[in-house]
């Protein structure tokens, strides 16, 4: 049980640190290129912010999901699947707004 909560606490803050790079540093080289090959050079700091908060929300629900386990919880899916659909809700809406679609 505790190495699944290390694992999860790992992935939740590699998430967060990810994304946190994105959205501070707009490093947008951290995303395959066809994800960003639309996105307008004036555009990447909105493009990369969003992309960071997503991923940022992803990470946190890992996280969170790592504390619900500790303590044995039986809803331990509640704060993954919510993290991960705003998360990936967020992305979605920065996919289609400046690139157009996912896989543009």
């Amino acid at each position: 049980m505790i190495f699944g909560v290390i694992i999860e606490f790992s992935v939740g803050l590699l998430c967060i640190v990810i994304g946190a790079i994105l959205w501070k540093k707009q490093k947008v080289s951290l995303v395959h290129e066809y994800h960003y090959k639309n996105v307008k050079k004036d555009d990447i700091p909105a493009y990369t912010r969003l992309l960071g908060i997503g991923l940022i929300l992803i990470g946190a629900g890992i996280c969170i999901t790592g504390v619900f386990n500790l303590f044995e919880s039986s809803f331990w899916w509640i704060p993954m699947l919510v993290g991960f659909i705003a998360g990936l809700l967020v992305m979605n809406k920065a996919q289609k707004k400046y690139n157009g679609s996912w896989f543009s």
